[in-house]
């Protein structure tokens, strides 16, 4: 009983210690990223469904704008996942009769890892992280005890974890190869389980019809990403991401896996090491990204927070039991700016140079190029100085041309951005064709003058741009260290009636093509 008094509160301490993180580590020249912008404009017109996300995200978003929109209640959604995931974590290692010694490695293991990043953006991957590892609670937990309750919990896990993240399939499916290949096959024979499936099935059902109304847009997104991004993945970089996840600590992990696979006391929950290879196999095959599949680690750490206490236990490796920690941390200390961006970007960018970091891939971009910063952190500024140059230009213009006036952002941060600072500012609705900014399109294109934010001018010979009359470019990002350096804002006046044959024919493209109408 002691023991298990310490442990819960080794846990709590942990859960402490990760909700603060975001609030104490991130330096305050940074703002938040691109995509949480984009993520926090879906939350102006909640949906069963995006086309970057399901809806779980934007509700979670919501509730931050109606307790004040801060950049610090959008940082509280991260922090209490990530303090929920080292609750569960804590959960999985005390039902495999851990000691409070395991308790203590597995939860520093979490907190020594690429999490420290993830639980920091309000993005969906923080979902997927909770979300997997409650599976494998409850997966556990049917082993352990046979009792169909936690079929029922593992079902309903599913289908929010679907409304979390569309990557909870990747979980699922491998959960039903591994089912196959294990002694858990006889819950095919467990009426439950079914019951507890469809039961997920009815959680996320109104997504799936919203998908199915939509013409699908998730295939579009990922047919973007495909296209975009995952094409130029390494699988040799994918796997060896796979142990940059958790750097510090990565043979806790490791052990726990190992542990899983060769001991008799984890052979019985053998399922979840076949759950990580079918992840990891799926992902290999669709050249996934590395972090695509870090949500599966907490669990795997769990474990192996049992196995690292059972070998300090033993007399020969007991000094293992303070050096440990000791060098998990101070990894971890040694790569936290690569992490967190803990200090001004001028610092960041001096720091990395300081450590030849460009000849690594921290500071590789997508463009393939290297960079003073990491295409995250770079993702993380710019924005307001953006935003107040933009509303500064609206304002200036005279009321009636105002009336006359679109604010358009050419990708969906520099719409989001827009978006999120714009009201505060008096900017009007501001609109994009670019992710689920185009289901917020108007149905006709009146406006009679055009102010554009983008990072590239568009060509001479565009089809839309070159009708219009003038073209001035009235200001531009100085933030040397963002990657929307000297993006422009640009006012476009004088169309001719070309401009509106166009963009309705665009409108009316992504109209058709999502069934919006």
């Amino acid at each position: 009983m002691k023991s298990l008094s310490r442990s819960t509160y080794i846990i709590a301490a942990f859960a402490v210690i990760k909700f603060l993180v975001p609030f104490l580590l991130i330096h305050p020249q940074f703002e938040l990223h691109r995509d949480e912008y984009l993520y926090l404009a879906d939350t102006d017109h909640l949906a069963w469904g995006f086309i970057e996300m399901p809806p779980m995200l934007a509700v979670l978003g919501y509730i931050s704008k109606l307790s004040g929109g801060t950049i610090q209640s959008v940082y509280f959604w991260g922090s209490l996942f990530g303090a929920l995931t080292v609750i569960v974590i804590g959960k999985i290692v005390i039902q495999l009769k851990g000691n409070s010694t395991a308790v203590f490695f597995a939860c520093l293991a979490f907190l020594c890892s690429a999490f420290l990043r993830i639980h920091i953006l309000f993005q969906p991957n923080f979902l997927d992280a909770f979300f997997w590892t409650l599976s494998s609670y409850f997966i556990i937990c049917c082993i352990d005890s046979n009792n169909k309750k936690y079929l029922y919990y593992l079902g309903i896990c599913f289908g929010l974890g679907i409304l979390g993240k569309y990557t909870m399939a990747f979980y699922i499916i491998s959960f039903l190869a591994a089912m196959l290949l294990t002694s858990q096959r006889k819950w095919l024979l467990n009426p439950h389980f079914y019951f507890a499936m469809l039961l997920g099935l009815i959680i996320c059902s109104p997504n799936l019809f919203w998908q199915y109304e939509h013409h699908f847009p998730v295939m579009h997104h990922m047919d973007l990403l495909t296209t975009q991004q995952l094409k130029y993945n390494s699988r040799i970089d994918f796997l060896s991401d796979q142990l940059l996840i958790a750097l510090p600590s990565f043979f806790i992990w490791l052990g726990g896996f190992w542990y899983i696979l060769m001991k008799n006391d984890g052979r019985k929950h053998i399922a979840i090491a076949f759950i990580y290879m079918g992840i990891i196999t799926i992902l290999l095959y669709f050249n996934g990204k590395g972090y695509y599949a870090a949500a599966m680690y907490p669990t795997l750490m769990a474990f192996g927070g049992i196995w690292f206490s059972k070998l300090v236990s033993k007399k020969y490796a007991a000094w293992l039991t303070w050096f440990a920690p000791v060098c998990m941390l101070s990894v971890a200390i040694l790569t936290l700016p690569m992490a967190i961006p803990s200090m001004s970007p001028g610092k960041l960018a001096h720091f990395y140079q300081s450590i030849h970091a460009d000849k690594s891939s921290v500071l590789r971009w997508e463009d393939h190029q290297q960079h003073a910063l990491p295409q995250d952190f770079a993702d993380m500024l710019g924005w307001k100085e953006m935003a107040e140059k933009t509303a500064r230009v609206y304002r200036e213009l005279p009321d009636s041309v105002k009336r006359q006036t679109m604010v358009y952002g050419d990708n969906y941060g520099e719409a989001g951005a827009l978006s999120f600072y714009g009201r505060k500012l008096g900017l009007p609705e501001i609109f994009s064709d670019n992710a689920s900014y185009v289901f917020w399109l108007p149905d006709h294109f009146t406006a009679n003058y055009f102010l554009f934010v983008t990072a590239n001018l568009p060509d001479s010979d565009d089809s839309f741009f070159t009708h219009w009359g003038t073209r001035e470019i009235k200001d531009s990002v100085t933030q040397p260290y963002a990657r929307e350096y000297r993006a422009k804002i640009v006012l476009y006046s004088h169309p001719d009636d070309s401009v509106r044959i166009i963009a309705g024919q665009n409108i009316l493209k992504f109209q058709k093509q999502f069934h919006l109408k």
